[in-house]
């Protein structure tokens, strides 16, 4: 009869430590992918007290909504709005070259806006392409405050192509993106086989969903296992997706496009090994690029010249190996 009753006591500590973890993994992956409209201030981990300690460690760390820092400094550039999921804030800047060669449309990446992405915007601009800049939804001027770490961005990014073929430019029209804006290119493009643009340009995208939140869950000094698992489950539970099936090494395996991978190799974020299984799946015309200083993070200020050329370079070549429907 004791050892029964120490049995079912052992049991329902058991469960209630179950229940504890998976109520703390729910919290922690709504804060995760739910920016707050509140300006957060980052307290150092020695000057906050025990309390708020506990509370940072059951429901998770708010983050302040992106917002854009910064305007382009051209003067004949117009904000637009795009209707995708949510409405999304776009930057439509047209080039003064005398010989525009195309458009290329820029995403940023998690917890980015399109203010971030104004220096790569320079370059195409310079190069003698037409530029958009979109904030995914939860980011700079777009509604919401939520992100899927691309997996939903992946019909913004659809939406904002659809939005420049509208415009009637003349000329290709490229796609780049960073980090969860090229995992959300490489979905948008797996989605649908009939989606074509002239060629991707992708910055550092993560192998897969489970890949990056492990890496996340690693460098807060937690065991990936279950965390991460759970984490992945409740974010995918509360915004309406799979998050397990989120897998840019899989998307790459439809990917018939020009495309144009870099990678900075001191990346603490994505490994080598997923930029490896991305670009062997890639089938047809690609180009692997890859700067030795840099780690996750914008590539220009430590290699201006180099990553120009190379992007410069690519967008020349990969007119000969376009993709058009039959």
């Amino acid at each position: 009869m004791k050892k029964g009753r120490i049995g079912r006591i052992v049991l329902g500590v058991v469960l209630a430590l179950l229940v504890l973890l998976n109520v703390v993994a729910a919290f922690h992956a709504y804060k995760f992918t739910h920016f707050t409209d509140k300006q957060v201030v980052r307290l150092n981990e020695h000057h906050i007290s025990g309390m708020e300690k506990i509370k940072t460690l059951l429901f998770g760390i708010d983050m302040s909504r992106p917002v854009d820092f910064a305007k382009p400094s051209q003067p004949y550039y117009h904000t637009d709005t795009i209707q995708s999921n949510v409405k999304l804030e776009c930057w439509d800047l047209r080039t003064d070259s005398t010989s525009r060669k195309g458009t290329v449309i820029i995403f940023h990446g998690y917890r980015g806006n399109k203010s971030s992405m104004i220096d790569r915007s320079d370059e195409f601009l310079k190069m003698g392409y037409n530029t958009l800049l979109v904030d995914f939804m939860g980011s700079g001027g777009s509604e919401g405050n939520a992100t899927t770490i691309g997996y939903t961005e992946a019909e913004e990014v659809r939406a904002a192509y659809d939005y420049v073929v509208g415009t009637k430019v003349d000329g290709p029209i490229y796609l780049f993106g960073t980090s969860m804006g090229a995992a959300a290119i490489m979905k948008a493009v797996n989605d649908d086989p009939t989606f074509l643009p002239a060629g991707l340009i992708l910055e550092c995208p993560f192998g897969s969903m489970l890949k990056t939140v492990s890496v996340r869950v690693k460098m807060m000094g937690l065991h990936t296992f279950p965390t991460a698992y759970l984490l992945m489950f409740w974010g995918g539970l509360e915004n309406g997706f799979w998050a397990f099936g989120h897998n840019p090494e899989e998307y790459a395996k439809s990917i018939e496009l020009p495309v144009l991978l870099m990678w900075g190799e001191q990346d603490e974020r994505v490994s080598k090994a997923e930029i490896d299984s991305i670009y062997s799946n890639i089938k047809r015309y690609k180009q692997l690029k890859t700067f030795p200083l840099c780690r996750h993070e914008d590539y220009l200020p430590k290699y201006h010249d180099e990553w120009v050329n190379t992007v410069d370079s690519f967008l020349v070549e990969s007119k000969r190996h376009i993709v058009v429907n039959d």
